[in-house]
Parts: structure tokens; C-alpha cells; sequence
């Protein structure tokens, strides 16, 4: 198989359920970071690899090595994989994505961006999802009575138990601190705004074709998701907060050993639900709004992402990032997608209008 995105938390674990159950590599890709690709390489002898950074190339030990803007896309077509991982981090995993299904390889997708600006462009039904919430979704529907709500929980994040007058002078380091779960930093803190649970309400839309789905926050991180039935019944998909369970659903024909060691229920004490706090996380109250028109996925992506990078870099508050998605969704409007070549257009001018605030 192919894994994009190799260097970050979620493709180290698909590499390692590789390696468990003899899956050969064939490509690796990476942005910037040659020397875990290196170590990979030393590993696993993928026949290629690419490299965001043209720079960096000479650095790689590979005999074929892709970079550039469409360097993802030649190598997928010069690959014989059928399946593909695509763990890329943010908008830039949204060609991959599309190549990916245009060339009949299947999408392993932990990229929700792709999906949040352009699930319509993508046949959900053929994905393999990676996010934890969507795998047990996806385990709980199966041979399943009629549906009347899906729920994914949220951890709140790093600032959870802050008020927001402590969320409004927060550093990046004080937002990278997740409480449940070791992940990148755009994700992570994604996941203190709450932008994440959006994205993922707006994956749950195109992958499973209803907009009867809601978010509550489950602070341990216990139960990933649940499905209300019309017949009055709840299921509850619970296990470890590892990503390897839904890793190796995505990439595995069929399991048949154990990927991780069952839950102890014993060990559960308190476990509680809670609304999420809408004055605590603004970004959310756009949930209603993203299920209505899901092509306000794409204005809320590229501000965010300007966001997280400013945040990251000490040039705003955590705050901005509301004030700069809904300043962007107030002044593009509802955008009007009817190809593929018009999300990127709509990315772009976005990006531009939040570079200038």
C-alpha cells in the first residue's frame, strides 16, 4: 500500500499495522521531515517516495524520489498499490485524495479536509474512514433498524476546563496539550476550537448520507461514537484511545486477531456527557449551517488553517479564530461549487482575504 503523510502520528501506526500483518509499502510521502522518512525507508524499502520540500530531495535516500506541487499525483500514478492512506495534514490532502479514486485505487481517508470542502466530489461511499469517531460509526450501522441520530463525542480539548477569559490570553503551548490523545499540532488544536468536531459532523455528512448528526463532549475518550435508532435504542462503540483499531479497519480486508487489548469496563468511573458549550466553542454553532450547505466547508477550512498557522506562530489570539472564519463566511457568502477547479478557486481567495486582516 501507499502511505501519505508517513512522518505524522496516524501513518507511523499504519506502517506498523503494515509491518504487523505483511503488508508491503510501495511509496511513503512526507512534507519536510527527511529523516523520518529516512529511517522509513531503512524499513520498510518502499520503490518510491516523495518529499514536499524540493530542497530536501538530495537528503532522501530513495532511488525514485517525487516532490513539487504534483509530485503526489505522478507518484500514485506510478504506483501498482491498491490501496492508499492519505494522513496529509489539511487542505494539500485534497488532490491526493481525488487522484487516488480517479486512478481506482481505494481511499483509506484520515484526511477530513478533503471532505469538508469537497465531499461532493468524492465517492464517500467507496471510502475507507480512518477517524476514530467514523470507524465506529461505521461499526455500529452495520445490519442496523432505521436511524434517527448519529453522535461522535468530543474530548473539549486542551482548554476544556478553562473559562473563557483564560482561553482568551492561552499560548500555543498551553493548546497543544491535549488531555486523551498524542497528535499533530494543526489537529490538536483543531481540537481546543472545537473546529475539528465540526469538520468531523460535516464527514459523518458525506460519508454516511444523513444530517441527523450531532457532537457531545465525553471527556475520557472512552466511547467514540453512538447511534440512536427510531425504535427508541442506543449503541456505543467503545475502545482504547489508540488509532491503530481504526487504522487497521481502513487498511485490512478483514481482521481476524486482536489489534489492541479490550477495554476494561471496570476501569470506567465517571463516565459523563455534556452539551458543548457554544460561548466556549463559537466555531461549533456552525454546525446547523455546514449541514444545511456544506460548501461553507471550504471558507471555514482555509480561514482556520490561516488561523492555526498565525496562532501557531504567536501572531493572534486564540480567539481570532472565530472572528476570522465568520468575518470570511460573512463576506464570501455562500459559495456556489459546481466543479471540483472552484474549491480550490474559493481556498484561494480565501486565504488571500485572511492573509490581509
Amino acid at each position: 500500500m501507499v502511505v501519505l503523510g508517513s512522518s505524522g502520528s496516524i501513518g507511523q501506526n499504519a506502517l506498523q499495522i503494515a509491518k504487523k500483518f505483511g503488508i508491503e509499502i510501495e511509496a511513503l510521502a512526507v512534507n519536510k521531515n527527511y529523516e523520518i522518512l529516512n529511517a522509513q525507508i531503512a524499513e520498510f524499502a518502499p520503490k518510491m517516495v516523495y518529499i514536499g520540500d524540493e530542497s530536501l530531495r538530495e537528503k532522501v535516500n530513495c532511488k525514485w524520489v517525487f516532490s513539487g506541487a504534483d509530485g503526489i499525483e505522478k507518484m500514485l500514478e506510478n504506483c501498482e498499490s491498491r490501496r492508499v492512506v492519505n494522513a496529509l495534514v489539511g487542505f494539500a490532502g485534497l488532490k491526493p485524495s481525488v487522484a487516488t479514486q480517479k486512478l481506482g485505487k481505494t481511499l483509506c481517508l484520515a484526511n477530513k479536509e478533503s471532505l469538508v470542502v469537497a465531499g461532493k466530489f468524492l465517492k464517500t461511499d467507496k471510502i475507507h474512514p480512518i477517524d476514530s469517531e467514523h470507524f465506529g460509526l461505521k461499526f455500529l450501522l452495520k445490519d442496523r433498524p432505521p436511524i434517527k441520530n448519529l453522535v461522535i463525542t468530543a474530548s473539549g480539548g486542551a482548554f476544556r476546563d478553562l473559562n473563557i477569559q483564560e482561553i482568551a490570553t492561552a499560548t500555543p503551548q498551553m493548546a497543544l496539550k491535549h488531555p486523551n490523545w498524542a497528535m499533530g499540532a494543526k489537529i490538536t488544536i483543531d481540537s481546543a476550537s472545537m473546529a475539528n468536531k465540526l469538520f468531523e459532523v460535516l464527514e459523518a455528512f458525506w460519508l454516511y448520507k444523513t444530517d441527523k448528526i450531532d457532537a457531545l463532549i465525553e471527556k475520557s475518550s472512552v466511547i467514540h461514537a453512538l447511534v440512536e435508532f427510531i425504535d427508541g435504542s442506543t449503541t456505543a462503540h467503545i475502545s482504547k484511545t489508540d488509532m491503530k483499531l481504526a487504522i487497521a479497519s481502513a487498511i485490512l480486508d478483514e481482521i481476524k486477531e486482536p489489534i489492541l487489548g479490550n477495554f476494561n469496563l471496570l476501569e470506567i468511573k465517571n463516565l459523563e456527557f455534556e452539551e458543548i458549550n457554544l460561548e466556549k466553542y463559537p466555531i461549533f454553532s456552525l454546525k446547523n449551517d455546514v449541514l444545511k450547505n456544506p460548501n461553507l466547508g471550504v471558507i471555514i477550512n482555509a480561514a482556520n488553517e490561516i488561523f492555526v498557522k498565525k496562532f501557531l506562530n504567536n501572531e493572534c489570539g486564540f480567539l481570532d479564530g472565530k472572528r476570522l472564519i465568520f468575518q470570511s463566511l460573512s463576506h464570501f457568502g455562500e459559495p456556489q461549487i459546481s466543479e471540483l477547479n472552484d474549491v480550490f478557486e474559493i481556498d484561494k481567495k480565501v486565504r488571500e482575504y485572511c492573509q490581509k486582516i
